[in-house]
């Protein structure tokens, strides 16, 4: 799936990444990790803007690496302008996956980044809902915060 004005370049660390220079000098990286089994972590990071698709199980074992790799993003020599975590893909969050988004928020607040979550449905919205943390992180793509 290259298109024909792309210079590819695979790069190839602990997980599986692959990296396009497009012709207009916009980067496109993936990243692929998987956590503990129950986690999938998939970076995609166009530009300045960085998307973080989860699937699976975020709970006491997985949130570690979900802190992790969110931490990495946060604490890059280049960093995004913007951070979409897509929940859409979760079957079950614990309040440490809760916790963990809390920190990313705060620490990109911090360094002026916009964080934001999306795909927030049946049970995990109703965690956000009930914890009082929904109305901490914005909607993506609207600019308001959630409510």
């Amino acid at each position: 799936m290259q298109a024909p004005d792309y210079e590819r370049h695979s790069v190839y660390r602990d997980r599986a990444s692959k990296s396009w220079r497009m012709g207009l000098g916009v980067t496109v990286t993936r990243a692929a990790i998987s956590s503990s089994g129950n986690l999938k972590i998939s970076t995609d990071q166009v530009g300045n803007n960085t998307g973080v698709r989860l699937t699976g199980r975020v709970d006491v074992d997985s949130s570690p690496d979900l802190r992790d790799h969110l931490r990495t993003l946060l604490s890059q020599e280049a960093l995004p302008q913007t951070i979409i975590v897509d929940l859409a893909g979760v079957s079950y969050i614990e309040t440490s996956g809760i916790a963990t988004l809390v920190e990313a928020l705060r620490i990109a607040r911090h360094q002026q980044i916009n964080f934001r979550v999306q795909g927030l449905s049946g049970s995990t919205l109703r965690l956000f809902e009930v914890t009082g943390v929904l109305a901490l992180f914005e909607a993506s793509g609207s600019g308001q915060r959630v409510s």
